[in-house]
């Protein structure tokens, strides 16, 4: 067989494959909604789609993009100004006991912070940063700049929803994720990489913690009037990066959590309304979730598994729950930290690596995070007991 029928083979077989692959999508995606339209009502099933999705996007979307954009505003301020060198500086001495990175690492944790996951990556690719790692190190930015994404999104949100002491409980259990997260990662993939042991590499003398700038030139309030616009301006990209996220992912989540409004009168077509397929199955394992949690209603699972898509579309279910008195204080703090911990990670994670060169970890990313998601939630659920 010579090259040309090979590639003639190979091709027949990616196309046989495709067709497989269409008809079973076919199945399982028929199976799922048939069903759902069957308990419902195709009409009202359609309906309650759109109806959730058009009250999410008025009534949840605008006000997380209200908070993005003020949130980007703030933070780029902060670095105009010289805070987030400020804050560098403070808790550089932390970042080798806590996460076994170097003092330099605290900026991409507070830049992740202020905006989102990819901006660790920009930092990485940068000599005067990334020359203060080893490259174990480096691959663990990953994790550690996660763990911190969107983080002023997620606190802000919760304290406009009246509970800014449980937010900041949330906080401490996304740094206690964060810790495990990363040092997993390191002891996964340092002995892959083979120059672990050696030290950074040098190009001349190394920038001490603090001297990566951003600050720009010109008078002070142009530069006062440019960062907020600049930073509003991102904050609002942001906000319509997570509309697709909170319409499609939050929509089926609701479909699959909440069952009629009126259980008397039956389905009606209305917002919110569904299969409660999720809390069935969060309820065969309920005595876990309150173990590790304090969750006491199975529907509250649906904030953690949308974290790991989304968290802007994890965001959107508070109101719900809130609607149907099912949070309070404990939840808030570990919804917090689970959801800045984990903030959609899934949809990050291989993009990030790809970024840095190191696709083939990403199992072990991964996993690691998913580990440093779980401990931040049991941290923050404890810690708030604890307190409170």
């Amino acid at each position: 067989m010579n090259r040309f029928q090979r590639k003639l083979v190979k091709a027949r077989h990616k196309l046989a494959w495709r067709k497989i692959e269409g008809l079973v999508f076919l199945i399982v995606f028929g199976t799922i909604f048939g069903l759902v339209g069957y308990r419902m009502g195709v009409s009202n099933m359609l309906n309650t789609i759109m109806k959730t999705a058009h009250d999410l996007l008025m009534n949840t979307v605008f006000y997380i993009m209200g908070i993005t954009v003020l949130a980007g505003a703030m933070g780029k301020l902060l670095i105009e100004f010289g805070v987030i060198r400020l804050l560098e500086m403070l808790l550089a001495p932390l970042m080798r006991p806590l996460f076994n990175l170097p003092g330099v690492a605290a900026l991409g944790g507070l830049m992740t912070f202020f905006s989102d996951n990819p901006a660790i990556i920009g930092l990485a690719h940068d000599r005067n940063f990334s020359g203060y790692f080893k490259k174990y190190e480096l691959v663990s930015l990953t994790n550690f700049g996660t763990a911190f994404g969107m983080g002023l999104i997620v606190i802000t949100f919760m304290i406009g929803k009246g509970f800014a002491a449980a937010s900041l409980v949330g906080l401490a259990g996304a740094v206690a994720g964060a810790i495990v997260s990363t040092r997993m990662m390191q002891k996964l993939v340092r002995p892959l990489i083979k120059d672990a042991d050696e030290a950074p590499e040098e190009s001349g003398e190394l920038p001490v913690v603090g001297d990566i700038s951003f600050k720009s030139k010109g008078p002070i309030f142009l530069r006062f009037l440019n960062s907020i616009l600049d930073g509003g301006r991102e904050g609002v990209d942001l906000g319509l990066a997570i509309i697709p996220g909170v319409l499609i992912i939050s929509s089926m989540v609701m479909l699959f959590t909440f069952g009629p409004a009126d259980a008397g009168i039956g389905y009606q077509g209305l917002a919110y309304e569904g299969v409660p397929f999720m809390p069935w199955l969060a309820g065969k394992l309920d005595w876990l979730f309150r173990l590790l949690f304090g969750f006491n209603s199975p529907e509250l699972i649906a904030f953690p598994i949308t974290s790991l898509g989304a968290v802007g579309a994890a965001l959107s279910l508070i109101s719900t729950f809130l609607a149907h008195g099912i949070v309070g204080g404990n939840e808030i703090a570990v919804f917090t930290a689970m959801g800045m911990c984990w903030s959609g990670y899934l949809s990050t994670h291989t993009a990030m690596l790809d970024a840095l060169k190191y696709r083939e970890l990403t199992s072990k990313a991964l996993f690691s995070h998913t580990l440093g998601g779980l401990v931040a939630g049991v941290f923050a659920h404890y810690l708030y007991i604890a307190i409170f």
